[in-house]
């Protein structure tokens, strides 16, 4: 699966270290053992996860500002893991509202050895940030107005909300609600993904 992964990380210009890759393969595994039991991803196959769930993950980091993060709706951990391992010097908050998702990431952050994040079981309008974050993260979480609504008490004044996106969401952005712009939108390319990918950075007015 190494071999794998490097071809990805190769074709997306992407450089790691030899740790790094292991993480995120050891990562994967994890994900693919214990899916079993607790139906974390429709994806089962390890290999179609490195690109699904790693690349797909990863391909945002260029574009984050900042040292603090909360991936909010982060499920199995995606894509604040990933984001973890290729970005050791921020952290990552991991909040989730459900219990089997942040046993897994515990799980996880003792088995990789990962002193960058903090698995959260909480709902997000419940979820104190104290201090606020430098940037909050959601893949495939909620719209962009439900995103903003719900967490508009994370980030900092200069905080920025990052939402990985599918196609470009023209009518979600038509949507967003008084004193919060769209910033910047990043086409992304991910190899050997079908379908558009999308970054949408969101800035308070």
């Amino acid at each position: 699966m190494i071999n794998k992964l490097s071809a990805l990380l190769k074709a997306a210009n992407i450089s790691l270290s030899d740790q790094q890759k292991q993480q995120l393969v050891g990562y994967v595994e994890l994900l693919h053992k214990w899916n079993k039991a607790y139906n974390l991803t429709s994806v089962r196959d390890p290999q179609q996860m490195l690109v699904r769930h790693i690349l797909d993950s990863i391909v945002v980091e260029p574009h984050l500002q900042g040292e603090r993060f909360i991936d909010v709706g982060t499920g199995p951990g995606l894509p604040g893991i990933p984001l973890a391992i290729v970005r050791p010097q921020a952290h990552f908050t991991l909040l989730d509202s459900l219990g089997k998702r942040v046993r897994f990431l515990r799980q996880v952050q003792h088995e990789l050895g990962l002193t960058n994040v903090t698995p959260v079981q909480s709902r997000v309008e419940e979820f104190p940030a104290e201090p606020p974050f430098d940037g909050v993260i959601s893949r495939a979480f909620a719209s962009l107005e439900d995103m903003v609504n719900w967490c508009h008490h994370l980030p900092s004044a200069q905080g920025h909300f990052y939402a990985l996106k599918g196609v470009r969401p023209d009518d979600e952005i038509t949507t967003l609600p008084a004193g919060f712009v769209v910033q910047q939108i990043y086409p992304l390319q991910v190899p050997e993904l079908d379908g558009e990918r999308h970054l949408v950075v969101i800035a308070r007015q």
